[in-house]
């Protein structure tokens, strides 16, 4: 079967702040989860990688991006909805 958008959503976050997979909540937001501006970024390039995405360059501007970074269930939704388009 394959894995949902987000369960590897979950699994690259929890791979970038090195914790296990059962610690990252959808409610969880990255900096309670140890994520800096850095393992932001290495964690949206895993993402576009994974899902051959491109996320928005503003995506942590949330005044700027429709693309909302502000918790793990937000970063899912982003991206379940650019794969849908994607596959539009």
């Amino acid at each position: 079967m394959a894995e949902s958008v987000k369960d590897r959503v979950i699994r690259i976050i929890a791979e970038q702040a090195v914790l296990d997979v059962a610690d990252v909540k959808m409610d969880s937001t990255l900096e309670a989860l140890g994520i800096d501006s850095l393992g932001l970024v290495e964690s949206i390039f895993a993402i576009e990688e994974a899902f051959d995405i491109q996320v928005p360059f503003n995506a942590n501007n949330p005044k700027d991006s429709e693309f909302d970074i502000s918790s793990v269930g937000a970063i899912v939704r982003a991206v379940e909805g650019l794969v849908a388009e994607q596959h539009a």
